[in-house]
């Protein structure tokens, strides 16, 4: 029931074969193993220091890439299963886009961090990075859910893996912030990187599609799966690349308590928005999410318990407000449909990580870090910059990942917005059956042919 519009028999195969061999061809000219991974160089290592090998790189970093890899593959998708007739596509598109992303994320971001002599060297540690840049890709999927074709999102996570790679360059290594959970790099970039592109790619008939662009008692109930996994790992996602020891177990915990004060928030904003006083599924599958956003910068810094819990809490009101508030109002003023209300998930509350972070680096005192300083601000313990300009860094960097996330969505906004990608006509979207065989659902296809003949007798008329 695929008309010439949509049909993906060409595209879709193109699209996947065609990128993965030029990906293939790519690693093999200049990707290899790194010195924890080599056979040769790892045990001329062990041979050259007092090192054994329960000293690899591997056992202090793959179990946070565990988790890492659980959030993106099973908490991402599950979480976007809410729409009641685009399960399939929430997982499967996740699928697809996450496993291209993964590959593309090696190669770009080990151009700007990860080149010897030519060589991309790549461990377990780039594998966790080369995740973190999917997650961006995977928030900006959420704007744009149920509105795209796979094509499309296959493009999009091109181009969007670039511009990801060189902003963390900027960030990280040209203006030596810190962001070890991403709440600059990956949350606020990846949201209003698809919040542009979903501008771009306004639909002004989407209201025909409104009937699918909800959810069901059963869809509701898988998306808090997702949910629910993305809830237990957060404090691994912050904490993955963190320096070992104190820094990674700060982080952790600092994530730990701003989740779970979040989530307070997050029940108590729910049952008071409502006129009736009952919970949103809206708000707790999301907005309980925030403060795992909102520890991303300064997780590991000295936050404190309290103070992580304070942010957390911030998060999950906010969160809540911009769902029952603000959501309506983008589409309405500014014609943003945000699907999943990324700008509420991961764009606001990153926005207050960042500003967290700001403000808590400007604050740091060797009297509070004592020889933890090298970890976390080096710079500042070397006496090359203060704290407070380390701060500033920190502001600057933020402002430097909205405009390269706006002005790089309105490019590529208008680059998947050209008509050969087969995306779905206004009238079917938030559809499965459109891109997949779907058992069991004669009704849709019924409800789709009778679509596509009305259409047919207008154009006629």
């Amino acid at each position: 029931m695929t008309d010439a519009a949509t049909n993906m028999r060409l595209k879709l195969p193109a699209a996947c074969l065609i990128l993965q061999i030029i990906l293939i061809i790519l690693f093999g000219a200049l990707v290899e193993y790194d010195d924890h991974t080599d056979a040769k160089k790892w045990h001329e290592h062990m041979k050259n220091t007092s090192t054994t090998d329960a000293d690899n790189e591997f056992y202090y970093r793959y179990p946070s890439f565990q988790d890492v890899h659980v959030m993106i593959f099973i908490g991402f998708g599950f979480l976007m299963t809410f729409l009641q007739r685009y399960g399939f596509s929430s997982i499967g598109f996740n699928f697809l886009i996450a496993a291209l992303a993964l590959q593309w994320a090696t190669l770009m971001q080990g151009f700007f961090h990860g080149m010897h002599h030519g060589k991309i060297h790549i461990g377990v540690e780039s594998m966790i990075n080369a995740d973190f840049c999917t997650g961006a890709v995977l928030i900006s999927f959420g704007a744009v859910l149920g509105k795209t074709s796979p094509v499309q999102l296959l493009v999009m996570a091109v181009f969007e893996v670039i511009l990801f790679a060189v902003n963390e360059f900027i960030l990280l290594t040209t203006l030596g912030a810190k962001d070890a959970g991403g709440s600059m790099t990956i949350h606020t970039f990846g949201a209003y990187f698809g919040l542009m592109v979903a501008r771009v790619l306004y639909r002004p008939n989407l209201d025909k599609s409104k009937h699918r662009n909800c959810s069901v008692y059963h869809s509701d109930l898988f998306a808090m799966i997702g949910t629910i996994y993305l809830w237990m790992f957060w404090p691994s996602f912050n904490s993955a690349v963190a320096a070992h020891g104190d820094d990674q177990h700060r982080t952790a915990m600092n994530t730990y308590y701003s989740l779970a004060s979040c989530t307070l928030a997050t029940y108590g904003l729910s049952a008071l928005t409502a006129h009736d006083g009952k919970l949103d599924m809206v708000h707790i599958q999301n907005a309980a999410l925030a403060g795992g956003v909102a520890a991303g910068t300064a997780g590991e810094m000295m936050l404190t318990p309290y103070g992580s819990m304070i942010v957390g809490f911030l998060a999950g009101i906010i969160s809540v407000l911009g769902y029952k508030y603000l959501t309506p109002l983008l589409e309405e003023k500014l014609k943003i449909q945000d699907t999943c209300g990324v700008h509420n998930l991961h764009g606001m509350p990153g926005v207050l990580g960042a500003i967290v972070g700001a403000v808590t680096a400007a604050l740091a005192t060797k009297e509070i870090y004592g020889d933890g300083m090298a970890d976390v601000f080096p710079d500042v313990a070397s006496g090359d910059v203060e704290a407070a300009f380390q701060g500033v860094r920190q502001a600057i960097s933020l402002a430097v990942t909205l405009g390269m996330a706006l002005l790089g969505g309105l490019l590529v906004g208008f680059i998947l917005k050209l008509p050969i990608y087969g995306a779905p006509p206004d009238t079917i979207c938030y559809e499965d059956s459109i891109y997949w065989e779907v058992p069991g659902e004669e009704s849709a296809h019924e409800e789709l042919t009778t679509v596509r003949t009305e259409e047919s007798e207008k154009l006629n008329s």
